[in-house]
């Protein structure tokens, strides 16, 4: 089964990193704080000619959003002391990611918050294929086995307030995230990493010391801040792009019952069936015009993605919902919104340009990638966040053993995690290249193919194996 995720032009978080380059005058400079004493983010920057071996924190995260934040409750439930820089100065309420997998859910128990998710979300259990109104296959996500037969649809913005709350209860009570706050260098020792950092946020008439550049300090470093990582860029690891990009238009919809698909007289091409989906059931609608999703959220919503014929960054949502009345027949009814559901569906609208891209690697001697910074996979499969959660879940451990063991141990078990990350981001990336290409605009001799292959599929023993692929088994 597809599912959305964040789109590739908004990575996991916003760590703004200009291009200044380790060892120019601003990074040896030693100035006075970002901000004053008092103000949230001034706690713990050290500064790095002054330095005791307290001042050191065992982990620098940069990047605040759910991957960053995950692998923070991860490493701090370790034991291990935990800065994370975040150039935002709060989250984002646009929900990019929206599907948590088996796999995810089960990281989140680690951590004692998977049943508070699972409240607050909407199971999904079952996806459906269809084209020119007729049924494909199904897939049943329970199928794949484990402890958790459903993907999980929440909102990111919940996911992260989850994270967040969870991080400053392992952390004493004590929110570890310093925001506001960019990194524009990174120098590597022999005994630790340091980052150069300024403020995001330069308030109107204020002064030079306000915004010079202070260092923080830290045994290892980790960059969580997106596709277009600065930690990755700094570090001198290259972004190789593969496959072509393909535009997609976004966006979420409330509707007082599920959506009844394919039964539209006037398209004409439909072979008569129709339905009605189960609240709890994901749609793929495999059109000749292109890829229709949909996944249901929380509170009767549910997200709708669809394939374009270019970045229509003029579209408004009328216009989303004539392409998936137009190639499915499902009225999403936008004239009986109410005025706060429209603002709604008006803020969730975007458009995105999906291209996959993989960092020649994921670690470099005191500096490790994980999650969008090393991996850009596309969001039509719902990889994305998922992804960087099981990177976080590998290089927790790697961290705490080099934290722990020494440099040398920790460099092996840093290999390690690269080694096994970058096999588990190949096949994602592949995994998600197919589903793009399944997706596409199909007619004729193509459609029939691509219907036949979408039928197959959703028939045993094939279907179970689908599941495990769907479910990110293995990943």
């Amino acid at each position: 089964m597809a599912e959305p995720g964040e789109p590739p032009t908004e990575p996991d978080a916003v760590a703004e990193v200009s291009t200044e380059a380790p060892g120019t005058d601003a990074a040896a400079a030693d100035a006075p704080a970002d901000a004053p004493a008092d103000a949230p983010g001034a706690v713990g920057l050290a500064v790095a000619d002054a330095a005791t071996e307290a001042d050191i924190a065992d982990v620098a995260v940069v990047g605040a959003g759910p991957v960053g934040l995950l692998l923070a409750c991860l490493l701090v439930q370790r034991g291990l002391s935990v800065t994370v820089l975040e150039a935002r100065g709060q989250s984002s309420e646009h929900s990019r990611a929206i599907g948590i997998h088996p796999p995810g859910i089960a990281v989140l128990s680690q951590l004692g918050i998977a049943q508070a998710a699972i409240a607050a979300g909407t199971p999904i259990f079952r996806g459906e294929a269809w084209c020119d109104g007729e049924l494909l296959g199904a897939l049943e996500i329970g199928e794949a086995g484990g402890r958790y037969p459903f993907v999980l649809a929440l909102p990111q913005r919940d996911t992260e307030r989850l994270l967040r709350e969870r991080l400053a209860e392992l952390n004493g009570g004590v929110d570890p995230v310093l925001r506001e706050l960019r990194v524009v260098g990174v120098s590597q020792r022999s005994e630790h990493v340091e980052l150069t950092i300024k403020s995001s946020h330069i308030s109107v008439g204020a002064g030079a010391d306000v915004v010079a550049p202070r260092r923080v300090l830290a045994r290892y470093v980790v960059g969580a801040d997106g596709a277009r990582s600065r930690v990755r860029e700094l570090a001198g690891i290259r972004w190789v792009a593969v496959g072509r990009a393909q535009p997609y238009l976004m966006a979420d919809f409330r509707s007082g019952q599920p959506p009844r698909i394919g039964d539209v007289e006037s398209r004409g091409e439909g072979r008569g069936g129709h339905g009605r989906l189960a609240a709890t059931t994901a749609l793929l609608a495999f059109e000749r015009g292109g890829v229709v999703e949909s996944f249901p959220l929380p509170g009767g919503w549910r997200r709708w993605v669809v394939l374009t014929d270019r970045l229509w960054h003029e579209a408004i949502a009328a216009d989303l919902a004539g392409i998936v009345r137009d190639r499915t027949g499902i009225e999403l009814h936008t004239g009986s919104a109410t005025e706060q559901e429209r603002e709604r569906t008006d803020e969730s609208l975007s458009t995105f340009a999906v291209r996959q891209h993989l960092a020649s690697r994921m670690a470099a001697d005191r500096i490790a990638l994980l999650g969008d910074a090393a991996h850009k996979v596309s969001p039509i499969g719902g990889q994305g966040m998922n992804l960087g959660w099981l990177d976080a879940a590998a290089l927790a451990p790697a961290l705490e053993l080099a934290v722990r063991g020494g440099h040398e141990l920790g460099a092996r078990a840093l290999r390690e995690y690269e080694l096994r990350r970058r096999v588990a981001a190949r096949r994602a990336v592949a995994q998600a290249a197919f589903n793009m290409q399944i997706g596409r605009e199909a007619r004729g001799a193509r459609l029939g193919v691509r219907n036949a292959l979408v039928r197959v599929l959703g028939r045993p023993p094939f279907r179970a194996l689908l599941a495990q692929a769907f479910t990110m088994r293995g990943l």
